[in-house]
Order: structure tokens, then C-alpha cells, then sequence
């Protein structure tokens, strides 16, 4: 039987994952539906106005699912975690009020223009109201990820009686790892349209619709996704060197390196065995692990055995959890950087037309098995997202803010049973509501390649009952 504590970390674990999936879609499809429209003003193309309009829907749904399920975890600082609040409240509180006043409330005013403002506003209004919209989105990051790193290097503060209050809100705000954070999010939303709106651009290709809109989503999709991933990886070193000096027990069992040491292997696989404090069936390749860490083949790289206390207790995280989550996240962006650069090649490359003039093939130049490949990746960037949420998450522990509170010393006292029953609704609820999300993406999808096109254009009259579908859960 599971305790209190465990039930309590899965039932947050299960909300937040579920959660965090539709702001990493709003975040960046927010801009991306602005250079869609900024597209159509200055060269007066349907086809990015057709664009605007299918992703429209698919970010009115998806910033409606993402305000239900954030509902829900606000619920949870009281219901399962009351230490929490009462700890370091004085912090996380203002830094959430700050998102809803800064943020949410400035997309909850403008989505309705944004949505239902075609006709009924000037055009400069409404790529105002879709500029505002996407500004906000990235606010609400900001906030969400100043509180969260906060969490991870807590600065500008002192404690009182057992309280945390501020002192320096520059400091707060502005903590070691939230640039790094912050950056390496935004990257990950980025990575996850590009490969949302490429994925199911080719979709759409491969049932029958070549209309110019699903070319131009096709290249939006491939190329900034080609542009993005090499930004990530250096921006993921960045990352990983500053947790590296502020967390270095998560980057040993990021590495599944147990003993402190020079010429670190990077380690490909291996079955990490906490009881015996070694790695089991290791593959790895020499020095490279160090050479990343420490930019020295001869760097020294701290190992887990450095993180157990007196009583043999460990005072590091779970070694197998982070250690996994790790590699899928990176598999996931080598699987990212491969397919968008070869795609980008495949558009790139010339080909002789019957008038003797070269010319690029464009997306016609794609080859039919790598636009099926690019089916299953539109939402690789949702397993990258949640591997990396879980190797950062998990990765803090035992701690819940960093050397101020651990996770046991913020739980409720509720008996396990209510958790394992609210956890059970929980994710029946979230299990049906995913299924019916994704299936609503594939059905707009096939609806559109089918010629079922809504009028929302401008002047264009009323909009159809299935627009008002389409967007009717925000």
C-alpha cells in the first residue's frame, strides 16, 4: 500500500503533466497564428489567412483545456500540499497573483476578439488583439517559471520563524537558473508547434488536401523547427552547466555517475542500481561526459556517493526515474533535429524543370515515408516537454523548495485512501478528455482536407455553427 506522501506526488505529477501539455501549445502558436496574420496583411494571401484560421481553432481549444486543468492544481496547494503555502506563501503567492493580473487577464480580455473579431473589428485591431494574445501567453510563462525556479536556487529572501519572506524581489524574480529556465521552455513550446503544425500539415498532405495553405504550414512547420532545435541543445548546455553548480546531485543522476571523478563517460544505456550503487549492463562513450560538463576531458564530475547521509540514507534523487526521463528527452530532440534538417533538405534541393530553369521542389520534394514520419512526431514535443518537466522535477528531490522545505514536510495529513480516490477520477477524467482532444485535432483536420472550410474571413459573413464548435470549450 501506497502512503499519503506518494499518492500525493503522482496526483500532482498526473495534473501537471496533463496541464502542462496546452501551454506548451499556447505559448508558441500564439506567435506563430501572428506571423501567420502578419503574413496575410502585408502580401494579401489566402493561404495564410486559411492557415490563421484552421490553427486558430486548434489554440482557442487548447487554451481552454489548459485553464480547466489549471483549476485543478491551484485546488491541490490546498487540498495536498498546505505546507507549501504556509512555508514560503509570502513568495509563491504575489508570483501568482502577478501571472493571473499580467497575464490571464490580458488573453481572457483579447481571445474574444482574437476569436470572434474578424469582421466586427478593423484588421489592425485584430493582429493587435492576436499580438496581445500571444504576448500574454508568454507572460504567464514568465511568472509560472520565475515561481518554479525560484523553488529550484530560492534567492532574495530570509526565513522567519519557519517563514519564508522576501527581501529583494529583484533577486526572486531574477534567480540563478529562471534565464535558463525560462529560455529552455520557450524553446521546448517552439519545438512542440513546429512539430504540431508540421505533423498534422502532412497529414492533411497525405489525405488528398494540397492546397497552398497546408504547403505553407508544412515549410512554417519543418523550417522553424530546423531553426529551433540547434538554439535548444545549446541552450539545454547552458541549462544543464547551471544545474551543474546549483544542483550538481541531479546532474550524477542525470549522468548516472555514482563516484565523484575525472574522464566521466556519457553514458548511452544502463540500468542504474540504487541498492548496489552502480550501474548495470553500462554502454557508454569515454570522456565525453566530462568533456560536456566540463568542457576538459580531464574535468572532474560529481558522483551520487557524495549525497548519502551518515545513516546511509539518500540525500540525492531517485536515480532511475531522472536517469531515464533524461535520455527520452534527448532521444526525442535527436529525433527532432534529424527529421526537420532532412525534411529542410528534401525542400531544399533543385530539381530541372522542363524549361531547363532549376528550381527548388519545395515541399513536393518530400519523400512519402518521411511525411508519415512526421505523423506520430507532431506530438514528440509533448513526450520531450514531459520528460524534461520530470527530470527537472524529480530531479529536486527530496527537497520541495531547495534546502528550505522537503516534500514530506509540505504534505496534508489526508489518509491515503481519499488521495488514491481522487487520484482514480483524476486520471479516468484525464485519459478521456486527452483522447477527446486529440481526436478533435484529427477531425478538424480531415474536415478541412475535405473542403469543409469556415467562413471567418473579414466581410465574409456570419460564422458557421462549426466554427462556434471549434472554439465553443473556451
Amino acid at each position: 500500500m501506497m502512503d499519503a506522501l506518494i499518492l500525493s506526488r503522482i496526483q500532482f505529477a498526473a495534473n501537471i503533466s496533463f496541464h502542462i501539455l496546452f501551454p506548451t501549445i499556447t505559448i508558441a502558436l500564439g506567435w506563430v497564428l501572428l506571423f501567420f496574420k502578419l503574413r496575410f496583411n502585408a502580401t494579401g494571401d489566402e493561404k495564410w489567412f486559411d492557415a490563421y484560421r484552421f490553427w486558430v481553432k486548434v489554440f482557442a481549444l487548447s487554451f481552454a483545456m489548459g485553464v480547466v486543468s489549471g483549476i485543478t492544481m491551484s485546488f491541490q496547494f490546498g487540498t495536498n500540499w498546505p505546507g507549501f503555502m504556509e512555508t514560503v506563501g509570502n513568495i509563491a503567492g504575489p508570483l501568482l497573483a502577478y501571472e493571473v493580473m499580467t497575464a490571464f487577464f490580458l488573453e481572457a480580455v483579447f481571445l474574444g476578439i482574437m476569436l470572434f473579431g474578424f469582421r466586427r473589428v478593423p484588421g489592425w485591431l485584430h493582429t493587435l488583439a492576436t499580438f496581445l494574445v500571444a504576448f500574454g501567453t508568454t507572460m504567464s510563462a514568465f511568472w509560472i517559471l520565475v515561481l518554479n525556479s525560484w523553488m529550484h536556487t530560492p534567492a532574495g529572501f530570509e526565513m522567519r520563524e519557519g517563514v519564508a519572506h522576501a527581501t529583494d524581489w529583484f533577486a526572486i524574480i531574477f534567480n540563478p537558473s529562471m534565464p535558463y529556465r525560462l529560455v529552455h521552455m520557450l524553446l521546448a513550446s517552439g519545438l512542440t508547434v513546429a512539430f504540431l503544425v508540421a505533423g498534422f500539415s502532412a497529414f492533411r498532405w497525405l489525405i488528398g488536401d494540397r492546397s497552398a495553405s497546408v504547403r505553407a504550414t508544412l515549410k512554417t512547420g519543418l523550417v522553424m523547427g530546423a531553426l529551433l532545435i540547434p538554439i535548444q541543445v545549446l541552450a539545454g548546455d547552458m541549462h544543464g552547466l547551471n544545474t551543474l553548480e546549483h544542483q550538481p546531485q541531479k546532474v550524477a543522476a542525470m549522468e548516472g555517475n555514482w563516484e565523484t571523478r575525472s574522464n566521466v563517460p556519457l553514458v548511452l544505456f544502463a540500468l542504474p542500481d540504487e541498492e548496489a550503487r552502480e550501474n548495470r549492463y553500462e554502454i557508454g562513450i569515454p570522456n565525453l561526459a566530462s568533456i560536456i560538463l566540463k568542457h576538459d576531458a580531464d574535468g572532474v564530475v560529481p558522483g551520487l556517493n557524495d549525497f548519502v547521509a551518515e545513516d546511509g540514507s539518500a540525500l540525492h534523487p531517485p536515480v532511475a526515474p531522472v536517469f531515464f526521463s533524461f535520455r527520452v528527452m534527448i532521444g526525442t530532440g535527436v529525433a527532432m533535429l534529424l527529421l526537420s534538417w532532412a525534411s529542410v533538405f528534401f525542400m531544399a534541393r533543385r530539381d530541372v524543370s522542363r524549361g531547363g530553369t532549376r528550381h527548388r521542389r519545395g515541399v513536393e520534394g518530400l519523400p512519402k515515408p518521411l511525411l508519415w514520419a512526421l505523423v506520430p512526431m507532431a506530438f514528440s514535443g509533448w513526450v520531450a516537454t514531459l520528460a524534461g518537466w520530470y527530470t527537472t522535477e524529480i530531479g529536486r528531490q527530496p527537497w520541495l523548495v531547495q534546502g528550505i522545505m522537503t516534500t514530506a514536510d509540505a504534505v496534508a495529513d489526508v489518509p491515503a485512501p481519499f488521495v488514491a480516490t481522487s487520484l482514480v477520477a483524476y486520471l479516468a477524467v484525464y485519459v478521456v478528455l486527452l483522447g477527446a482532444y486529440v481526436s478533435v485535432l484529427f477531425y478538424l483536420a480531415t474536415k478541412t482536407a475535405k473542403g469543409e472550410r469556415v467562413a471567418l474571413r473579414p466581410g465574409s459573413g456570419e460564422a458557421t455553427t462549426a466554427a462556434a464548435a471549434a472554439v465553443a470549450a473556451e
